[in-house]
Protein backbone atom coordinates (compact mmCIF):
# COMPACT_ATOMS: atom_id res chain seq x y z
CA UNK A 1 0.00 0.00 0.00
CA UNK A 2 1.51 3.46 -0.87
CA UNK A 3 0.40 5.36 1.72
CA UNK A 4 2.41 8.20 1.44
CA UNK A 5 1.31 8.66 -2.27
CA UNK A 6 -2.25 7.82 -0.88
CA UNK A 7 -1.78 11.00 2.23
CA UNK A 8 -1.12 13.67 -0.83
CA UNK A 9 -3.98 12.14 -2.56
CA UNK A 10 -6.34 12.94 0.14
CA UNK A 11 -5.19 16.09 1.06
CA UNK A 12 -5.26 17.61 -2.41
CA UNK A 13 -8.75 16.33 -3.03
CA UNK A 14 -9.87 17.84 0.71
CA UNK A 15 -8.08 21.13 -0.37
CA UNK A 16 -9.96 21.98 -3.34
CA UNK A 17 -13.43 21.53 -2.01
CA UNK A 18 -15.03 24.62 -0.17
CA UNK A 19 -17.47 24.21 2.70
CA UNK A 20 -20.71 25.42 1.22
CA UNK A 21 -20.64 22.57 -1.65
CA UNK A 22 -20.87 20.02 1.04
CA UNK A 23 -23.52 21.98 3.22
CA UNK A 24 -20.75 23.49 5.68
CA UNK A 25 -20.86 26.56 6.88
CA UNK A 26 -17.74 28.70 5.99
CA UNK A 27 -17.16 30.01 9.20
CA UNK A 28 -15.66 33.20 9.54
CA UNK A 29 -11.81 31.88 11.24
CA UNK A 30 -11.36 29.62 8.17
CA UNK A 31 -7.56 28.87 7.37
CA UNK A 32 -7.75 26.45 4.75
CA UNK A 33 -8.38 26.70 1.44
CA UNK A 34 -11.07 23.72 1.22
CA UNK A 35 -12.20 21.53 4.36
CA UNK A 36 -10.58 21.02 7.55
CA UNK A 37 -9.53 17.36 8.05
CA UNK A 38 -12.04 16.76 11.04
CA UNK A 39 -14.93 17.82 8.29
CA UNK A 40 -13.78 15.10 5.78
CA UNK A 41 -13.78 13.07 8.57
CA UNK A 42 -17.35 13.99 9.82
CA UNK A 43 -18.67 13.48 6.21
CA UNK A 44 -16.89 9.99 5.65
CA UNK A 45 -18.13 8.71 9.05
CA UNK A 46 -14.54 8.14 10.56
CA UNK A 47 -12.70 9.31 13.77
CA UNK A 48 -10.65 12.28 13.10
CA UNK A 49 -8.29 10.81 14.55
CA UNK A 50 -7.91 7.61 11.79
CA UNK A 51 -8.48 10.38 8.73
CA UNK A 52 -5.23 12.74 10.26
CA UNK A 53 -3.36 9.35 10.08
CA UNK A 54 -4.29 7.68 6.41
CA UNK A 55 -3.39 11.76 5.41
CA UNK A 56 0.00 11.49 7.30
CA UNK A 57 0.59 8.32 5.13
CA UNK A 58 2.03 6.88 8.30
CA UNK A 59 1.92 2.86 8.52
CA UNK A 60 3.27 2.74 12.20
CA UNK A 61 -0.45 2.58 13.33
CA UNK A 62 -1.28 -0.27 11.09
CA UNK A 63 -3.49 1.93 8.87
CA UNK A 64 -5.42 -0.22 6.60
CA UNK A 65 -8.67 1.19 4.97
CA UNK A 66 -10.93 -0.81 3.85
CA UNK A 67 -12.98 -0.91 0.87
CA UNK A 68 -16.07 0.18 2.68
CA UNK A 69 -13.89 3.28 4.27
CA UNK A 70 -12.72 4.20 0.72
CA UNK A 71 -16.19 4.25 -0.62
CA UNK A 72 -17.02 6.46 2.23
CA UNK A 73 -13.84 8.77 1.45
CA UNK A 74 -14.72 8.97 -2.29
CA UNK A 75 -18.24 10.32 -1.20
CA UNK A 76 -17.11 12.78 1.03
CA UNK A 77 -14.29 14.10 -0.74
CA UNK A 78 -16.94 14.74 -4.48
CA UNK A 79 -14.57 12.10 -6.07
CA UNK A 80 -15.21 11.53 -10.00
CA UNK A 81 -15.59 7.50 -11.48
CA UNK A 82 -11.10 8.05 -12.29
CA UNK A 83 -10.69 9.70 -9.21
CA UNK A 84 -12.27 7.17 -6.93
CA UNK A 85 -10.53 4.48 -9.27
CA UNK A 86 -7.16 5.55 -8.46
CA UNK A 87 -7.78 5.66 -4.52
CA UNK A 88 -8.22 1.92 -4.40
CA UNK A 89 -5.31 1.61 -6.52
CA UNK A 90 -2.93 3.60 -3.86
CA UNK A 91 -4.81 1.52 -1.32
CA UNK A 92 -4.39 -1.48 -3.00
CA UNK A 93 -8.20 -2.50 -3.06
CA UNK A 94 -10.21 -4.06 -5.42
CA UNK A 95 -11.98 -1.04 -7.60
CA UNK A 96 -15.80 -1.99 -6.67
CA UNK A 97 -18.34 -1.71 -9.91
CA UNK A 98 -19.36 1.82 -10.51
CA UNK A 99 -22.06 1.05 -12.18
CA UNK A 100 -24.57 -0.41 -9.62
CA UNK A 101 -24.57 -2.24 -6.45
CA UNK A 102 -24.75 -1.18 -2.62
CA UNK A 103 -20.79 -0.23 -2.87
CA UNK A 104 -21.68 1.89 -6.35
CA UNK A 105 -20.12 4.97 -6.55
CA UNK A 106 -22.42 7.82 -6.23
CA UNK A 107 -22.23 9.88 -9.01
CA UNK A 108 -21.01 13.33 -8.33
CA UNK A 109 -23.99 15.51 -10.42
CA UNK A 110 -26.76 13.44 -8.30
CA UNK A 111 -24.48 13.78 -5.16
CA UNK A 112 -24.12 17.42 -5.76
CA UNK A 113 -28.27 17.68 -5.87
CA UNK A 114 -28.56 15.92 -3.37
CA UNK A 115 -26.98 17.88 -0.98
CA UNK A 116 -28.94 20.62 -2.45
CA UNK A 117 -32.29 19.01 -1.40
CA UNK A 118 -31.86 20.28 2.35
CA UNK A 119 -35.61 20.86 2.55
CA UNK A 120 -36.88 18.41 1.19
CA UNK A 121 -36.54 13.82 1.62
CA UNK A 122 -34.09 12.77 -0.72
CA UNK A 123 -32.02 9.87 -1.23
CA UNK A 124 -29.94 8.10 -4.60
CA UNK A 125 -30.32 4.71 -5.38
CA UNK A 126 -29.60 2.19 -8.12
CA UNK A 127 -31.99 1.01 -10.34
CA UNK A 128 -32.31 -1.92 -8.50
CA UNK A 129 -33.42 0.85 -5.38
CA UNK A 130 -30.52 -0.12 -3.46
CA UNK A 131 -30.31 3.44 -1.45
CA UNK A 132 -26.65 4.57 -1.68
CA UNK A 133 -26.73 7.83 0.51
CA UNK A 134 -29.86 9.91 1.87
CA UNK A 135 -30.53 12.86 3.92
CA UNK A 136 -31.62 12.65 7.12
CA UNK A 137 -35.06 13.57 6.26
CA UNK A 138 -35.58 10.61 3.76
CA UNK A 139 -34.34 8.38 6.91
CA UNK A 140 -37.04 10.18 9.08
CA UNK A 141 -40.27 9.71 6.40
CA UNK A 142 -39.06 6.07 5.19
CA UNK A 143 -37.33 4.40 7.66
CA UNK A 144 -33.27 3.77 7.52
CA UNK A 145 -32.36 1.77 4.60
CA UNK A 146 -30.16 -1.81 5.50
CA UNK A 147 -26.43 -1.29 5.63
CA UNK A 148 -25.99 -4.91 4.42
CA UNK A 149 -25.30 -5.93 1.38
CA UNK A 150 -26.65 -8.69 -1.01
CA UNK A 151 -30.26 -8.80 -2.34
CA UNK A 152 -32.09 -7.93 0.27
CA UNK A 153 -30.11 -4.13 0.09
CA UNK A 154 -32.83 -3.72 -2.57
CA UNK A 155 -36.17 -2.06 -1.76
CA UNK A 156 -37.86 -3.80 -4.77
CA UNK A 157 -36.75 -7.35 -3.62
CA UNK A 158 -37.82 -6.84 0.16
CA UNK A 159 -41.23 -5.66 -1.00
CA UNK A 160 -41.95 -9.04 -2.39
CA UNK A 161 -40.33 -11.20 0.32
CA UNK A 162 -40.30 -9.33 3.22
CA UNK A 163 -43.92 -8.15 4.62
CA UNK A 164 -42.49 -5.88 7.07
CA UNK A 165 -41.31 -3.57 3.94
CA UNK A 166 -44.48 -2.67 3.31
CA UNK A 167 -45.53 -1.67 6.77
CA UNK A 168 -44.65 2.00 6.16
CA UNK A 169 -47.63 2.36 2.88
CA UNK A 170 -51.34 1.96 3.20
CA UNK A 171 -52.41 -1.72 2.71
CA UNK A 172 -54.80 -1.08 -0.33
CA UNK A 173 -52.01 0.86 -1.98
CA UNK A 174 -50.15 -2.14 -2.20
CA UNK A 175 -50.98 -3.38 -5.22
CA UNK A 176 -50.11 -0.71 -7.22
CA UNK A 177 -46.73 -0.42 -5.28
CA UNK A 178 -46.46 -4.03 -6.35
CA UNK A 179 -47.44 -3.48 -10.19
CA UNK A 180 -44.71 -0.56 -10.28
CA UNK A 181 -42.04 -2.13 -9.07
CA UNK A 182 -42.65 -5.11 -11.32
CA UNK A 183 -43.21 -3.25 -14.49
CA UNK A 184 -39.49 -1.13 -13.54
CA UNK A 185 -37.44 -4.66 -13.09
CA UNK A 186 -38.67 -5.17 -16.31
CA UNK A 187 -37.03 -2.34 -17.90
CA UNK A 188 -33.99 -2.69 -15.72
CA UNK A 189 -33.63 -6.01 -17.20
CA UNK A 190 -34.10 -5.04 -20.87
CA UNK A 191 -31.78 -2.51 -20.24
CA UNK A 192 -28.67 -4.42 -18.56
CA UNK A 193 -29.72 -7.69 -20.94
CA UNK A 194 -27.94 -10.97 -19.87
CA UNK A 195 -26.94 -9.11 -16.32
CA UNK A 196 -26.16 -12.14 -13.91
CA UNK A 197 -27.74 -9.82 -10.62
CA UNK A 198 -30.84 -9.00 -12.11
CA UNK A 199 -31.10 -12.51 -13.57
CA UNK A 200 -30.37 -13.80 -10.05
CA UNK A 201 -33.01 -11.57 -8.70
CA UNK A 202 -35.70 -12.06 -10.50
CA UNK A 203 -35.32 -15.78 -10.66
CA UNK A 204 -35.38 -15.74 -6.93
CA UNK A 205 -38.62 -13.07 -6.98
CA UNK A 206 -40.50 -15.59 -9.27
CA UNK A 207 -39.95 -18.40 -6.92
CA UNK A 208 -40.39 -16.88 -3.16
CA UNK A 209 -43.29 -14.70 -4.73
CA UNK A 210 -46.25 -16.01 -6.23
CA UNK A 211 -47.56 -12.05 -6.95
CA UNK A 212 -44.13 -11.08 -8.43
CA UNK A 213 -44.07 -13.79 -10.26
CA UNK A 214 -47.82 -13.13 -11.66
CA UNK A 215 -47.22 -9.34 -12.77
CA UNK A 216 -43.56 -10.46 -14.36
CA UNK A 217 -45.61 -12.81 -16.74
CA UNK A 218 -47.47 -9.79 -17.48
CA UNK A 219 -44.33 -8.35 -19.52
CA UNK A 220 -45.69 -4.95 -18.07
CA UNK A 221 -42.57 -2.27 -18.77
CA UNK A 222 -42.58 1.34 -17.34
CA UNK A 223 -39.40 3.50 -15.77
CA UNK A 224 -40.33 4.83 -13.03
CA UNK A 225 -40.24 8.75 -13.07
CA UNK A 226 -43.16 10.32 -11.16
CA UNK A 227 -45.58 8.61 -8.78
CA UNK A 228 -47.86 9.76 -5.96
CA UNK A 229 -47.32 8.35 -2.70
CA UNK A 230 -48.73 7.65 0.93
CA UNK A 231 -46.55 7.19 3.27
CA UNK A 232 -47.44 5.85 6.70
CA UNK A 233 -45.30 7.82 9.07
CA UNK A 234 -45.33 6.59 12.78
CA UNK A 235 -45.90 10.45 14.68
CA UNK A 236 -47.40 11.82 11.47
CA UNK A 237 -49.40 9.62 10.40
CA UNK A 238 -50.40 9.22 6.44
CA UNK A 239 -48.58 11.61 4.46
CA UNK A 240 -49.29 12.04 0.69
CA UNK A 241 -46.43 13.41 -1.53
CA UNK A 242 -45.26 13.40 -5.33
CA UNK A 243 -42.21 11.27 -5.79
CA UNK A 244 -39.75 12.33 -8.08
CA UNK A 245 -37.29 10.47 -10.15
CA UNK A 246 -34.12 11.86 -11.61
CA UNK A 247 -32.30 9.44 -13.95
CA UNK A 248 -28.58 9.19 -14.49
CA UNK A 249 -27.33 9.45 -17.76
CA UNK A 250 -27.05 5.72 -17.57
CA UNK A 251 -30.33 4.98 -15.40
CA UNK A 252 -27.77 2.98 -13.58
CA UNK A 253 -28.70 5.77 -10.69
CA UNK A 254 -31.52 7.75 -9.78
CA UNK A 255 -32.08 10.65 -7.49
CA UNK A 256 -35.37 10.14 -5.59
CA UNK A 257 -37.14 12.81 -3.96
CA UNK A 258 -40.40 13.82 -2.50
CA UNK A 259 -42.74 17.33 -2.48
CA UNK A 260 -46.00 18.58 -1.50
CA UNK A 261 -48.36 21.30 -3.25
CA UNK A 262 -47.89 24.61 -1.23
CA UNK A 263 -50.41 24.69 1.33
CA UNK A 264 -51.53 21.29 1.47
CA UNK A 265 -51.79 19.34 4.10
CA UNK A 266 -48.36 17.35 3.08
CA UNK A 267 -46.69 20.20 3.01
CA UNK A 268 -47.70 21.14 6.44
CA UNK A 269 -46.13 17.74 7.58
CA UNK A 270 -42.97 17.67 5.55
CA UNK A 271 -42.72 21.36 7.73
CA UNK A 272 -43.13 19.39 10.64
CA UNK A 273 -40.95 16.32 9.79
CA UNK A 274 -37.97 18.37 9.71
CA UNK A 275 -38.44 19.34 13.28
CA UNK A 276 -39.33 16.00 13.87
CA UNK A 277 -36.39 14.99 12.46
CA UNK A 278 -35.33 11.59 13.43
CA UNK A 279 -35.42 11.48 17.44
CA UNK A 280 -36.82 8.36 18.31
CA UNK A 281 -38.12 7.30 14.95
CA UNK A 282 -35.26 6.51 13.44
CA UNK A 283 -36.43 2.65 11.88
CA UNK A 284 -35.27 0.54 9.43
CA UNK A 285 -36.81 1.00 6.63
CA UNK A 286 -40.04 -1.16 6.45
CA UNK A 287 -39.49 -2.23 10.29
CA UNK A 288 -41.13 -1.07 13.22
CA UNK A 289 -38.77 -1.93 15.85
CA UNK A 290 -36.58 0.84 17.04
CA UNK A 291 -32.84 1.07 15.72
CA UNK A 292 -29.91 3.15 17.00
CA UNK A 293 -28.29 4.88 13.49
CA UNK A 294 -24.59 4.10 13.67
CA UNK A 295 -22.45 7.24 14.02
CA UNK A 296 -19.85 5.91 11.40
CA UNK A 297 -23.37 5.23 9.13
CA UNK A 298 -24.82 8.93 9.65
CA UNK A 299 -21.75 10.80 9.21
CA UNK A 300 -20.69 8.96 5.22
CA UNK A 301 -24.39 9.74 4.44
CA UNK A 302 -23.94 13.53 4.80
Amino acid sequence: MNLPELGAFLRTRRDRIRPAEVGLPQGPRRRVPGLRREEVAQLAGLSADYYTELERGSAKNGVQPSAQTLAALARALRLDNDERDHLFHLAERPVPPSAHGPSAHVQPALLGLLDRLSNTPARVITDLHETLVENDLARSLLGRSPAHRGPTASFVYRWFTDPQARERYPVEDHPHHSRVFAADLQAVAARRGRDAEVTRMVSVLRRRSQEFAALWDTHDVAVRRRDRKRIVHPALGIIELDCHNLLSEDARQRLLWFTAPPGSRGAEQLELLSVIGTQDLDVTEGSTAPERSPAAESGAQR
